[in-house]
Formats: structure tokens, C-alpha cells, sequence
């Protein structure tokens, strides 16, 4: 089993340990990579989520030898077999576990800003982590949580090797691992994307979790999906928020997939509104290699208006398109053929090559340029000039073409959802107005 990134693998996992909602569980995710998987596992559960700060002691001349573990409130378990085959001395444990101690509380600090730890006097105790290699932290986590007195506790990761699972179940009263590996080298090779977690996106994914639970939704059903599309078998991600008010569909740009992280970075915003995402292939893997098909925005709106109607099949919510790059010229043409389709947004898109369709389009259609790309910009505002419907045209101070600036795409997500939870809502009225909004 392969995860596109860590939400998704927290969002599979969560699937996996709904049996523990009753239990009234603690979500403890391990700094820094286990802490959005744990998000995603909390709030499935709608249960309180922390960080497990743990700090392994190492024997003082053989560090990557662990004697044992320290944990937040003065906790400490020691391993006697290495401490005395070691001749790990009273006066090397107090140094070693002095230092560490400094630092595990730098981090929780750090994490939490300042907020008391959630664990409590919690009866379950959920660990979770984003993998695990050789366990070592991870059963020094378990072992720690055990000492603050959880009376269960329940080890959760993605992707694990087998020898590691079977160690760690001496220590976790119950191990779920979605995918267990014997062919391991890293826990990275498991996922599309395995970008590196920084402190402030933990210390983000806590304050979320602890500052407004209301506004986290439950974690949408997701769902591997072939979409049918004229003639061609496409591989898709179906995200379905319960009672969601409409249905996006993500139309990629050139040298992108359903895979790409800023698409779904997007999405989860779209997602904890409410609205479900379809994200899929344009292109099979084959078609992909060859450049030209990348640009033949003919066979790409094909594509995307037989999706339409594989989705309309199964789903009865309102649709819309996010097009990206040249699938944005896509969405644009595929909503000129489809009445139906209640909302457009254009990121960084090249409604140009969409050519004289772009008369005929009647979904409410926002377009989002950076401030930065210049050249695009000139061709969304020529572009703008020759749509009929409601349309808008927000640029975004600064920023270029990938929207890779700090902050700029967090704005564009903002964006769609607004435009979205506008114009793409169950009971709303066909797109039929033709006024145009002044530029922006």
C-alpha cells in the first residue's frame, strides 16, 4: 500500500481504529512527521489531539545505544539489562537525562504554546506515528505513555516492517499498521509525497485541533476510484465530507497529477467546508510521457466532461471545476458544453486556450493570477474580457506562478472555498446570469 501523504495515510488509518471511538480515546501524534496523521485520526474520532514528546537516554560513550526514555511530568523508564551490561553509573543517568530533559520541554513548549498537555487521566491512549523503521521511539512513547498511567494503549501507523511490529507489540497492548512491508528500507519510499514536517506546521495542526473543535470537521470518506472517461480508464481520490454541499473536481495543468500537493492542499480547505473533491488523472500514465497531450485541451475537456458524467452517476450534488495551468482551459471549455456545472475557478490558468468557447460558458468562473506572472496575468485579463457569465478576477500581491510564496496559496484556497460555498450549494440556482463583475 502506497499513501499519497500524510493526511491521506491519517485518513486511511482513522478507518482503521473507528472501533476505538467508544473508548473515548486520546490522539497522541509523535513530532514531527506522526502529528498530521495523528490530526486526521482525531478528528475521525472527534478526540482530543497531542504530541507525545519523548526523549531517549543513550548510553554517554554509545548515544545511539538507548539505556532509556524520559516523558513530559518527571516520567523516566529505564532499561536494566542495558544499564548493566553497560555499567551505565547513577551519576551518567542524572546527566544524560538532564540534558534530555531540557530539550524535551524546549519542544513541548514549542508545540503546544504554552497549552497543558490533553492526555490527562485518559483510559485509551492512541500513539501515532507516520511509520516506523527500527520502533525505537515509538515504543519508548508507548512505554512512557503506559507510565502516566493510560491503561490502554494502542501503537497506529501506516507502514511498518514486520520484525518492528512484532517488537512493538510487547509493549502496546494493540498494534494497527495498514500496510506491513517485509521489502522495508525507509519509511519515506511509502509515500508520494513524504516532505519534511516543520515545528510551526505541529504547533499549527495542535492549535487547529484545540481552538475551534466545532470547525473541524469529521475526516471525509475517501475513496480509490477509475474514473470512466470516454473510453479511458483514469485513477482518482473521491473525497466525500457527510452531508456535502457540492462536488469539486480538479482539472491539473501540465507535468501535474491527481498527486500534486498543492491541488490537494486546496482540496482539504474545500473539504472541512463541506464540499467533496474528485481528484484524478486527465492522461494515463502512457499518454503522459508524450508533451503534446498536455497542451491538446480538446481531448482534455473530453476527458473531464465523461468524468462529469461518471460522477453524476453516483453523486446528486452540485458540481464544480478547479482547473490549474492548461486545466483550467479545460474546465473552461468542458462547463461551455455543460449548463450543469455551477462554479469555475482558474488557478494560475490558461482560459486563452480555451479559445471562443470561453462565449459560451455560464458557470459563475473565478480566476486566480499571481501578482508576480506577468504573462499570465495579461492573458487572464484578456480572457476576462471575453467571458458572458458572473466572473471575477482576484491577483495575488507577489506571488508567481506555482504560488510558492509563504502565504499565497493558503490566499488562493481561501478564494475557491469562497467562491465555491457561493455559488456551489445543493438547491442553488442554474448558473443563467451573463453580468460581469468589474476587475479586481
Amino acid at each position: 500500500m502506497r499513501f499519497t501523504d500524510r493526511t491521506d495515510a491519517g485518513r486511511r488509518l482513522a478507518a482503521a481504529v473507528q472501533h476505538l471511538r467508544d473508548e473515548e480515546p486520546v490522539v497522541l501524534g509523535l513530532p514531527r512527521g506522526g502529528v498530521p496523521v495523528a490530526f486526521e485520526v482525531a478528528r475521525a474520532l472527534g478526540a482530543p489531539l497531542d504530541v507525545i514528546v519523548v526523549r531517549k537516554l543513550g548510553v554517554p560513550y554509545q548515544p545511539e545505544l538507548a539505556f532509556g526514555a524520559i516523558g513530559e511530568g518527571g516520567v523516566r523508564v529505564l532499561n536494566d539489562d542495558v544499564v548493566r551490561h553497560c555499567g551505565v553509573e547513577p551519576d551518567h543517568i542524572a546527566a544524560v537525562e538532564r540534558a534530555e530533559r531540557q530539550e524535551l520541554e524546549r519542544r513541548a513548549r514549542r508545540y503546544r504554546g504554552g497549552r497543558p498537555a490533553s492526555a490527562g487521566e485518559a483510559h485509551t491512549v492512541i500513539v501515532v506515528d507516520d511509520g516506523i523503521a527500527t520502533g525505537a521511539t515509538a515504543a519508548a512513547a508507548c512505554q512512557v505513555v503506559r507510565a502516566q498511567g493510560a491503561a490502554r494503549v494502542v501503537l497506529a501507523v501506516p507502514v511498518a516492517p514486520p520484525d518492528a511490529v512484532r517488537r512493538l507489540s510487547a509493549v502496546a497492548d494493540d498494534v494497527v499498521c495498514l500496510s506491513v512491508q517485509p521489502l522495508f528500507g525507509s519509511v519515506g519510499e511509502w509515500y508520494s509525497d513524504f516532505s519534511q514536517t516543520t515545528d510551526e506546521e505541529v504547533a499549527a495542526c495542535l492549535a487547529r485541533a484545540v481552538a475551534d473543535p466545532a470547525r473541524v470537521r469529521p475526516a471525509p470518506v475517501t475513496t480509490d476510484v477509475e474514473v470512466e472517461a470516454a473510453g479511458v480508464r483514469l485513477a482518482g481520490d473521491l473525497a466525500r465530507p457527510e452531508g456535502a454541499s457540492g462536488l469539486v473536481m480538479f482539472a491539473h495543468g501540465s507535468g501535474s497529477s491527481r498527486h500534486s500537493p498543492r491541488n490537494r492542499a486546496v482540496a482539504e480547505v474545500l473539504q472541512e467546508a463541506g464540499l467533496g473533491t474528485l481528484l484524478f488523472d486527465l492522461l494515463t500514465p502512457a499518454e503522459e510521457a508524450d508533451r503534446n497531450n498536455v497542451f491538446d485541451i480538446g481531448t482534455l475537456a473530453g476527458r473531464l466532461a465523461g468524468a462529469t458524467r461518471w460522477l453524476r452517476d453516483r453523486e446528486s450534488a452540485p458540481i464544480g471545476y478547479f482547473g490549474a495551468s492548461t486545466g483550467a482551459a479545460a474546465a473552461l471549455r468542458a462547463a461551455a458544453d455543460d449548463p450543469e456545472i455551477g462554479a469555475v475557478v482558474s488557478r494560475g490558468g490558461r482560459p486563452d486556450l480555451a479559445g471562443p468557447r470561453l462565449d459560451d460558458v455560464r458557470a459563475p468562473t473565478l480566476l486566480i493570477v499571481g501578482g508576480a506572472d506577468v504573462m499570465v496575468l495579461d492573458l487572464n485579463r484578456a480572457a476576462q474580457a471575453q467571458l458572458r457569465c458572473e466572473n471575477r478576477l482576484e491577483i495575488v500581491p507577489g506571488a508567481t506562478h506555482l504560488f510558492e510564496e509563504p502565504g499565497a496559496l493558503d490566499r488562493v484556497a481561501d478564494l475557491a472555498r469562497q467562491w465555491f460555498t457561493t455559488h456551489l450549494t445543493a438547491g442553488s440556482d442554474p448558473p443563467t446570469s451573463a453580468r460581469r463583475t468589474p476587475h479586481h
